[in-house]
Order: structure tokens, then C-alpha cells, then sequence
């Protein structure tokens, strides 16, 4: 199939507090074709955005939070294509093609790719064929694998919502209902910090009772409050 490399994909990465990673983030996303490269600067403080500007992209600032950071950056984003990428996060080889020819299939209106964490482990590596298969099986990828969609399909359903927490669960959820949702056979290779930070298997428990949570209609800043509290005990242990 023809590669469309006319269609221009804008990259947003959503940062703070960034600078130890940005960089290599940065470069991956720099080997794709016609793309452009928007950071979404939410305040840093330990110049993220100077080693973005450094490195010749866009950055834009905007209020903290994810989902209004990379809202912001899709309002400034000039691209057919936008591709939403987590700042400990790098693409893998091609990934302009993957998207592309990804979003060129009938009723795909939208996509992700392969989890893999950077660190050795068997837990880890449980993780990765857990979210692998939820993703291809139910069609639900996370925002750490790099989500994908037409500009036009992120503004038909309103780009994310203004949530504190889930806002990638709800995106998706919401990209469902319009059609199909394509995983590339790459893989993102994302840090294995928040689960080197709580454990594997704590983890995966508050990961999972968030979303029953959510689910059962609690509120995602009471939610979000819990989280930051986990979060927050587990640090100082």
C-alpha cells in the first residue's frame, strides 16, 4: 500500500518537570516523516521547555493537567494526523508509517501501539501481554501507547475530556462508538517508573480499582484525590 506521506502527523507530548527524558523523546519522534512536534508545557520548572526549544520544536504553555495540556496542543497543531505521546515515552522505528497506514484502513478511525516497558522483569513482562491483549482484543489502548486519530475525528468528539484522571479511558471510550481502533504491531517503549515506584502488583490493584470505580460513577477528582494518596504513602515508605 502507498505510503501517504502527504499527511502531515503532529506529535504532542504533554510535559512537566520532564528533563531527564525529553531529549530521547524528542529525537524518536524527530525520525518520522512529514510530522511536527508540539511540547505542552504545563509549568516545568527544571527546564523541560528550554531542551525542547533547544531542540527546535514548538512548545507551548498551558494550564497542568494531561487532558488540557494536550488539548492545548492539538488547538495548536497544524497536522492531518494527531498522535499523542507520553514524555517517558519512545516511538519505535517507521511509526509515521504505522499511523498512516494504520488510519488508511476502512472504518479505522483511530489507533495505538504495542506496550514494552524498559526494565528486565517477568512481572514486567506479564504487564506487557496483559495491556497487549486488552488492546487488541477489546480495543482499548492506554495513553501510554501512543493514541493516534484524524485531526477531524478529535474534533468531532470534542478532543479529551476535562477530567483530573481517566482522561485517555473516556478518550478511547468515546473513539469506540466511531469506529475501529487499530494497534500497530510495534511497540512504544514507555519507562518503568510507576511501576518500579509502587510495585507491579500494587500497581496494577489501583489501576484496576480505579476503573471499577469510575465504572460505578465515582467522581474522577475524588478518584484522582485517592490516587495522589496512594501515590504519596507509597513514596514515603
Amino acid at each position: 500500500m502507498p505510503q501517504n506521506y502527504h499527511l502531515k502527523i503532529s506529535i504532542i507530548i504533554p510535559v512537566l518537570n520532564e528533563a531527564p527524558t525529553i531529549a530521547s523523546v524528542i529525537s524518536t519522534a524527530q525520525n518520522g516523516k512529514n510530522v511536527e512536534i508540539i511540547v505542552a508545557d504545563g509549568g516545568s520548572s527544571d527546564g523541560t521547555a528550554e531542551i525542547a526549544t533547544s531542540l527546535g520544536v514548538r512548545v507551548v504553555s498551558t494550564a497542568p493537567g494531561r487532558a488540557a495540556q494536550m488539548n492545548a496542543g492539538a488547538i495548536a497543531a497544524t497536522g492531518d494526523i494527531l498522535l499523542f505521546l507520553h514524555a517517558d515515552t519512545l516511538l519505535p522505528p517507521a511509526y509515521d508509517s504505522g499511523a498512516r497506514l494504520a488510519l488508511a484502513k476502512p472504518q479505522t478511525v483511530a489507533g495505538a501501539f504495542e506496550l514494552k516497558i524498559d526494565a528486565p522483569g517477568h512481572s514486567l513482562r506479564l504487564v506487557e501481554i496483559g495491556v497487549n491483549c486488552r488492546s487488541h482484543f477489546l480495543q482499548m489502548p492506554y495513553g501510554d501507547q501512543a493514541i493516534f486519530l484524524y485531526s477531524a475525528t478529535f474534533d468531532k468528539i470534542g478532543g479529551f475530556p476535562d477530567l483530573p484522571l481517566m482522561e485517555d479511558f473516556e478518550f478511547v471510550r468515546r473513539l469506540q462508538k466511531q469506529g475501529r481502533i487499530a494497534i500497530v504491531p510495534q511497540s512504544v517503549l514507555t519507562s518503568a517508573r510507576r511501576w518500579q515506584q509502587l510495585g507491579v502488583l500494587k500497581t496494577t490493584a489501583i489501576n484496576q480499582i480505579v476503573i471499577i470505580a469510575y465504572f460505578l460513577g465515582v467522581s474522577p477528582d475524588r478518584l484522582a484525590f485517592w490516587y495522589r494518596r496512594q501515590k504519596k504513602n507509597s513514596s514515603q515508605n
